[in-house]
Protein backbone atom coordinates (compact mmCIF):
# COMPACT_ATOMS: atom_id res chain seq x y z
CA UNK A 1 0.00 0.00 0.00
CA UNK A 2 1.08 3.60 -0.76
CA UNK A 3 1.86 5.97 1.24
CA UNK A 4 0.67 10.00 0.70
CA UNK A 5 4.46 10.82 0.77
CA UNK A 6 5.45 8.01 -2.22
CA UNK A 7 3.13 10.92 -4.38
CA UNK A 8 3.87 13.98 -2.83
CA UNK A 9 7.81 14.41 -3.50
CA UNK A 10 8.91 16.54 -6.42
CA UNK A 11 7.44 19.99 -6.20
CA UNK A 12 6.23 22.05 -9.62
CA UNK A 13 8.93 24.40 -10.75
CA UNK A 14 7.54 27.91 -11.64
CA UNK A 15 9.40 28.69 -15.02
CA UNK A 16 11.28 32.08 -14.54
CA UNK A 17 11.07 34.74 -17.83
CA UNK A 18 13.69 36.25 -16.63
CA UNK A 19 16.32 33.70 -17.28
CA UNK A 20 15.21 32.60 -21.22
CA UNK A 21 15.60 35.45 -23.64
CA UNK A 22 12.71 33.58 -26.16
CA UNK A 23 12.57 36.97 -28.25
CA UNK A 24 15.08 35.34 -31.03
CA UNK A 25 12.72 32.34 -31.35
CA UNK A 26 9.72 34.74 -30.85
CA UNK A 27 11.02 37.06 -33.74
CA UNK A 28 11.81 33.68 -36.03
CA UNK A 29 7.89 32.94 -35.85
CA UNK A 30 6.84 35.41 -37.86
CA UNK A 31 7.79 34.36 -41.10
CA UNK A 32 6.56 30.90 -40.02
CA UNK A 33 2.80 30.07 -40.01
CA UNK A 34 -0.78 28.70 -38.21
CA UNK A 35 -0.13 29.47 -34.49
CA UNK A 36 3.63 30.33 -34.70
CA UNK A 37 3.00 33.39 -36.75
CA UNK A 38 -0.25 34.57 -34.59
CA UNK A 39 1.89 33.74 -31.09
CA UNK A 40 4.80 36.26 -32.75
CA UNK A 41 1.55 39.11 -33.30
CA UNK A 42 0.46 38.89 -29.92
CA UNK A 43 3.95 39.11 -28.23
CA UNK A 44 3.95 42.42 -30.40
CA UNK A 45 0.67 43.60 -29.63
CA UNK A 46 1.33 42.61 -25.88
CA UNK A 47 4.13 44.43 -25.63
CA UNK A 48 2.35 47.81 -27.94
CA UNK A 49 -0.05 47.70 -24.86
CA UNK A 50 2.63 47.85 -21.95
CA UNK A 51 3.90 51.05 -24.16
CA UNK A 52 0.76 52.53 -24.40
CA UNK A 53 1.05 56.13 -22.67
CA UNK A 54 -1.67 56.23 -20.01
CA UNK A 55 -3.06 52.78 -21.04
CA UNK A 56 -4.26 50.28 -18.61
CA UNK A 57 -3.02 46.03 -19.40
CA UNK A 58 -5.59 43.85 -17.69
CA UNK A 59 -4.48 40.54 -17.21
CA UNK A 60 -7.42 37.81 -17.07
CA UNK A 61 -6.68 34.41 -15.45
CA UNK A 62 -9.09 31.30 -16.09
CA UNK A 63 -7.62 27.67 -15.57
CA UNK A 64 -5.33 25.64 -13.47
CA UNK A 65 -2.03 28.12 -14.58
CA UNK A 66 -0.16 28.20 -11.43
CA UNK A 67 -0.44 25.09 -10.04
CA UNK A 68 1.11 24.07 -13.70
CA UNK A 69 4.38 26.27 -13.16
CA UNK A 70 2.70 29.79 -14.46
CA UNK A 71 2.99 31.79 -10.90
CA UNK A 72 6.35 33.13 -11.70
CA UNK A 73 5.02 34.74 -14.74
CA UNK A 74 2.24 36.34 -13.32
CA UNK A 75 4.93 37.49 -10.07
CA UNK A 76 7.12 39.14 -12.88
CA UNK A 77 4.28 40.98 -14.95
CA UNK A 78 3.29 42.29 -11.71
CA UNK A 79 6.99 43.23 -10.45
CA UNK A 80 7.70 45.10 -13.41
CA UNK A 81 4.99 47.19 -13.94
CA UNK A 82 3.85 45.25 -16.86
CA UNK A 83 -0.19 44.27 -15.71
CA UNK A 84 -2.61 47.31 -14.05
CA UNK A 85 -5.04 44.63 -12.70
CA UNK A 86 -5.88 41.32 -12.75
CA UNK A 87 -9.32 39.28 -13.00
CA UNK A 88 -8.87 35.50 -12.36
CA UNK A 89 -10.76 32.82 -11.08
CA UNK A 90 -10.81 31.99 -7.38
CA UNK A 91 -8.63 28.87 -7.80
CA UNK A 92 -5.78 30.31 -9.02
CA UNK A 93 -5.54 33.08 -6.61
CA UNK A 94 -6.74 31.26 -3.56
CA UNK A 95 -6.09 27.74 -4.07
CA UNK A 96 -2.90 27.47 -6.28
CA UNK A 97 -1.20 31.56 -5.46
CA UNK A 98 -2.49 32.11 -1.57
CA UNK A 99 -2.10 28.37 -0.75
CA UNK A 100 1.87 28.42 -1.95
CA UNK A 101 1.60 31.40 0.04
CA UNK A 102 1.04 29.88 3.37
CA UNK A 103 4.06 27.69 2.82
CA UNK A 104 2.99 24.74 0.70
CA UNK A 105 3.30 23.18 -2.84
CA UNK A 106 2.09 21.26 -5.59
CA UNK A 107 3.34 18.39 -6.74
CA UNK A 108 4.15 16.77 -10.04
CA UNK A 109 1.75 13.90 -10.61
CA UNK A 110 0.47 11.46 -13.74
CA UNK A 111 -2.90 11.63 -15.17
CA UNK A 112 -2.37 7.61 -15.23
CA UNK A 113 -2.78 7.29 -11.13
CA UNK A 114 -5.34 5.27 -9.64
CA UNK A 115 -7.54 8.85 -8.55
CA UNK A 116 -9.52 5.79 -5.92
CA UNK A 117 -6.29 5.36 -4.25
CA UNK A 118 -5.59 9.33 -4.47
CA UNK A 119 -8.78 10.06 -2.84
CA UNK A 120 -8.22 7.56 -0.09
CA UNK A 121 -5.33 9.26 0.59
CA UNK A 122 -6.59 12.47 0.48
CA UNK A 123 -4.39 13.99 -2.44
CA UNK A 124 -6.09 15.94 -5.37
CA UNK A 125 -5.68 15.60 -8.33
CA UNK A 126 -5.48 18.48 -11.60
CA UNK A 127 -4.60 16.30 -15.08
CA UNK A 128 -0.91 15.37 -14.15
CA UNK A 129 -0.61 17.24 -11.02
CA UNK A 130 -0.95 16.70 -7.23
CA UNK A 131 -2.21 18.76 -3.99
CA UNK A 132 -2.44 17.89 -0.74
CA UNK A 133 -6.35 18.15 0.55
CA UNK A 134 -4.97 18.38 3.62
CA UNK A 135 -2.86 21.64 3.21
CA UNK A 136 -6.26 22.85 0.84
CA UNK A 137 -8.22 22.78 4.07
CA UNK A 138 -5.41 24.61 6.19
CA UNK A 139 -6.24 27.57 2.74
CA UNK A 140 -9.59 27.20 3.63
CA UNK A 141 -9.60 27.51 7.75
CA UNK A 142 -7.34 30.85 6.92
CA UNK A 143 -9.58 32.72 4.52
CA UNK A 144 -12.51 32.00 7.34
CA UNK A 145 -10.36 33.29 9.88
CA UNK A 146 -9.61 36.31 7.96
CA UNK A 147 -13.53 36.50 7.21
CA UNK A 148 -13.96 36.64 10.90
CA UNK A 149 -11.62 39.19 11.68
CA UNK A 150 -13.79 41.86 9.69
CA UNK A 151 -16.48 44.12 9.73
CA UNK A 152 -19.63 42.82 8.63
CA UNK A 153 -20.22 43.98 5.49
CA UNK A 154 -20.53 43.03 2.00
CA UNK A 155 -17.12 43.68 0.28
CA UNK A 156 -16.12 43.15 -2.92
CA UNK A 157 -13.56 40.29 -4.39
CA UNK A 158 -10.38 43.12 -4.69
CA UNK A 159 -11.19 44.25 -1.08
CA UNK A 160 -10.87 40.74 0.63
CA UNK A 161 -7.84 39.64 -1.57
CA UNK A 162 -6.37 42.70 -0.51
CA UNK A 163 -7.07 41.64 3.04
CA UNK A 164 -5.51 38.49 2.41
CA UNK A 165 -2.27 40.36 0.99
CA UNK A 166 -2.48 42.27 4.63
CA UNK A 167 -2.79 39.14 6.31
CA UNK A 168 0.13 37.44 4.94
CA UNK A 169 1.92 40.91 5.72
CA UNK A 170 1.06 40.70 9.50
CA UNK A 171 2.12 37.16 9.60
CA UNK A 172 5.76 37.52 8.76
CA UNK A 173 5.14 37.55 4.39
CA UNK A 174 4.51 34.70 2.52
CA UNK A 175 6.24 31.14 2.50
CA UNK A 176 7.60 31.58 -1.10
CA UNK A 177 8.85 34.55 -2.88
CA UNK A 178 6.78 34.57 -5.56
CA UNK A 179 3.19 35.04 -4.29
CA UNK A 180 0.99 37.22 -7.26
CA UNK A 181 -1.12 38.20 -3.85
CA UNK A 182 1.06 39.62 -1.95
CA UNK A 183 2.93 40.88 -4.90
CA UNK A 184 -0.33 43.27 -5.87
CA UNK A 185 -0.76 44.20 -2.49
CA UNK A 186 2.68 46.08 -2.18
CA UNK A 187 2.56 47.12 -5.68
CA UNK A 188 -1.23 48.65 -5.45
CA UNK A 189 -2.06 46.26 -8.50
CA UNK A 190 -6.46 45.07 -7.57
CA UNK A 191 -7.07 41.83 -8.47
CA UNK A 192 -10.45 40.61 -9.07
CA UNK A 193 -12.49 37.35 -8.82
CA UNK A 194 -15.83 37.89 -10.09
CA UNK A 195 -16.99 34.29 -8.93
CA UNK A 196 -14.85 34.25 -5.96
CA UNK A 197 -16.88 32.04 -3.99
CA UNK A 198 -15.76 29.09 -6.51
CA UNK A 199 -12.22 28.30 -4.46
CA UNK A 200 -11.10 28.16 -0.79
CA UNK A 201 -12.62 30.84 0.29
CA UNK A 202 -16.12 29.69 -1.02
CA UNK A 203 -15.72 27.22 1.88
CA UNK A 204 -14.10 29.92 4.09
CA UNK A 205 -17.48 31.73 3.49
CA UNK A 206 -19.83 28.40 4.49
CA UNK A 207 -17.69 28.54 7.45
CA UNK A 208 -17.89 32.16 8.24
CA UNK A 209 -21.66 32.30 7.69
CA UNK A 210 -22.72 29.49 9.16
CA UNK A 211 -21.38 30.81 12.43
CA UNK A 212 -22.58 34.48 11.44
CA UNK A 213 -25.94 33.41 10.53
CA UNK A 214 -27.22 37.45 10.72
CA UNK A 215 -24.40 39.57 10.35
CA UNK A 216 -21.33 38.50 8.51
CA UNK A 217 -18.90 39.11 5.30
CA UNK A 218 -20.52 38.70 2.30
CA UNK A 219 -19.30 39.35 -1.39
CA UNK A 220 -21.11 42.38 -3.52
CA UNK A 221 -20.26 41.10 -6.97
CA UNK A 222 -21.79 44.25 -8.40
CA UNK A 223 -19.07 46.33 -6.72
CA UNK A 224 -16.87 44.29 -8.48
CA UNK A 225 -18.13 45.02 -11.71
CA UNK A 226 -18.37 48.97 -10.42
CA UNK A 227 -14.81 48.84 -9.34
CA UNK A 228 -13.61 47.28 -12.52
CA UNK A 229 -15.31 49.86 -14.63
CA UNK A 230 -13.49 52.43 -12.76
CA UNK A 231 -10.44 51.35 -13.85
CA UNK A 232 -11.26 51.82 -17.84
CA UNK A 233 -12.95 55.27 -17.23
CA UNK A 234 -9.46 56.01 -15.16
CA UNK A 235 -7.67 55.01 -18.39
CA UNK A 236 -7.31 56.45 -21.72
CA UNK A 237 -6.46 53.21 -23.54
CA UNK A 238 -7.00 49.77 -22.23
CA UNK A 239 -5.48 46.76 -23.17
CA UNK A 240 -5.99 42.83 -22.25
CA UNK A 241 -4.36 39.96 -22.13
CA UNK A 242 -6.24 37.18 -22.14
CA UNK A 243 -5.12 33.36 -20.40
CA UNK A 244 -7.84 31.16 -21.00
CA UNK A 245 -11.67 32.34 -20.87
CA UNK A 246 -14.44 32.05 -18.83
CA UNK A 247 -15.70 34.53 -16.45
CA UNK A 248 -12.83 36.56 -16.29
CA UNK A 249 -12.93 37.04 -19.99
CA UNK A 250 -16.42 37.96 -20.22
CA UNK A 251 -16.45 40.31 -17.34
CA UNK A 252 -13.58 42.33 -18.53
CA UNK A 253 -14.65 42.43 -21.91
CA UNK A 254 -18.10 44.13 -19.85
CA UNK A 255 -16.70 46.51 -18.60
CA UNK A 256 -16.61 48.91 -21.84
CA UNK A 257 -20.06 48.53 -21.80
CA UNK A 258 -20.36 49.64 -18.19
CA UNK A 259 -17.92 52.46 -18.83
CA UNK A 260 -19.83 53.78 -21.96
CA UNK A 261 -23.43 53.53 -20.02
CA UNK A 262 -21.67 55.66 -17.28
CA UNK A 263 -20.09 58.18 -19.71
CA UNK A 264 -21.13 57.73 -23.22
CA UNK A 265 -18.48 57.04 -25.66
CA UNK A 266 -16.00 55.26 -23.25
CA UNK A 267 -13.50 53.47 -26.07
CA UNK A 268 -13.51 50.24 -26.64
CA UNK A 269 -10.60 47.91 -25.67
CA UNK A 270 -7.54 48.98 -28.04
CA UNK A 271 -5.81 46.07 -27.47
CA UNK A 272 -6.71 42.52 -27.11
CA UNK A 273 -4.97 39.11 -26.73
CA UNK A 274 -6.13 35.57 -25.97
CA UNK A 275 -4.79 32.25 -25.30
CA UNK A 276 -7.33 29.59 -25.66
CA UNK A 277 -7.59 26.14 -26.72
CA UNK A 278 -11.36 26.30 -26.84
CA UNK A 279 -13.67 26.40 -30.26
CA UNK A 280 -15.28 29.12 -31.09
CA UNK A 281 -17.67 26.62 -33.41
CA UNK A 282 -20.22 26.05 -29.88
CA UNK A 283 -20.88 29.55 -29.35
CA UNK A 284 -19.13 29.62 -25.98
CA UNK A 285 -17.74 32.48 -24.62
CA UNK A 286 -13.97 31.04 -23.49
CA UNK A 287 -13.88 30.18 -27.76
CA UNK A 288 -15.39 33.20 -29.27
CA UNK A 289 -13.51 35.18 -31.41
CA UNK A 290 -11.89 39.04 -30.59
CA UNK A 291 -13.60 39.71 -33.69
CA UNK A 292 -17.04 38.68 -32.45
CA UNK A 293 -16.55 40.98 -29.57
CA UNK A 294 -16.04 44.32 -31.65
CA UNK A 295 -19.73 43.12 -32.58
CA UNK A 296 -20.61 43.65 -28.80
CA UNK A 297 -18.60 47.32 -29.15
CA UNK A 298 -15.98 45.66 -26.38
CA UNK A 299 -12.49 45.32 -28.56
CA UNK A 300 -10.73 46.75 -31.53
CA UNK A 301 -10.06 44.82 -34.08
CA UNK A 302 -6.70 46.63 -35.14
CA UNK A 303 -4.60 45.16 -32.33
CA UNK A 304 -6.28 42.25 -31.67
CA UNK A 305 -4.94 38.48 -31.89
CA UNK A 306 -6.20 34.82 -31.12
CA UNK A 307 -3.52 31.81 -29.83
CA UNK A 308 -5.21 28.72 -30.37
CA UNK A 309 -2.56 27.38 -27.88
CA UNK A 310 -2.07 25.38 -24.57
CA UNK A 311 -1.32 28.11 -21.74
CA UNK A 312 1.66 26.85 -20.49
CA UNK A 313 3.82 26.82 -23.44
CA UNK A 314 2.49 30.17 -25.18
CA UNK A 315 2.37 32.58 -21.79
CA UNK A 316 6.15 32.10 -21.37
CA UNK A 317 6.98 33.24 -24.96
CA UNK A 318 4.45 36.62 -24.86
CA UNK A 319 5.51 37.37 -21.41
CA UNK A 320 9.31 36.59 -21.80
CA UNK A 321 9.11 38.36 -25.24
CA UNK A 322 7.76 42.02 -23.88
CA UNK A 323 10.26 41.46 -20.89
CA UNK A 324 13.42 40.80 -22.75
CA UNK A 325 12.07 43.46 -24.96
CA UNK A 326 12.75 46.06 -22.19
CA UNK A 327 8.81 47.28 -22.96
CA UNK A 328 8.24 48.07 -18.95
CA UNK A 329 11.62 50.32 -18.61
CA UNK A 330 10.30 53.21 -17.50
CA UNK A 331 6.54 52.36 -17.58
CA UNK A 332 5.33 54.10 -14.66
CA UNK A 333 3.01 52.19 -11.78
CA UNK A 334 -0.86 52.64 -12.42
CA UNK A 335 -1.22 52.08 -8.79
CA UNK A 336 -4.98 51.47 -9.44
CA UNK A 337 -5.76 50.13 -6.11
CA UNK A 338 -5.35 53.85 -4.68
CA UNK A 339 -8.43 54.32 -6.86
CA UNK A 340 -10.65 52.61 -4.20
CA UNK A 341 -8.83 53.97 -0.71
CA UNK A 342 -10.32 56.45 1.29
Amino acid sequence: MSEKKDFLRDTIKHIDIKEHNVVPLVDAMEKMAFQARNLNRASKIYEMMIKEKDGAVILTLAGSLFSAGLKKVVYDLVMNNMVDAIVSTGAVIVDQDFFEALGFKHYIGTPFSDDNELRDLAIDRIYDTYIDEDELRVCDDTTAKIFESLERRPYSSRELIWEMGRYLEMNGGPKCEDSVVYAAYKKNVPIFCPAFSDCSAGFGFVVHQTKNPDKHVSIDSAKDFLELTKIKIASKESGIFMIGGGVPKNFTQDIVVAADILQENAPMHKYAVQITVADERDGGLSGSTLKEASSWGKVETTYEQMVYAEATIAMPLIAGYAYHKGAYKGRTAREYTKLFQK
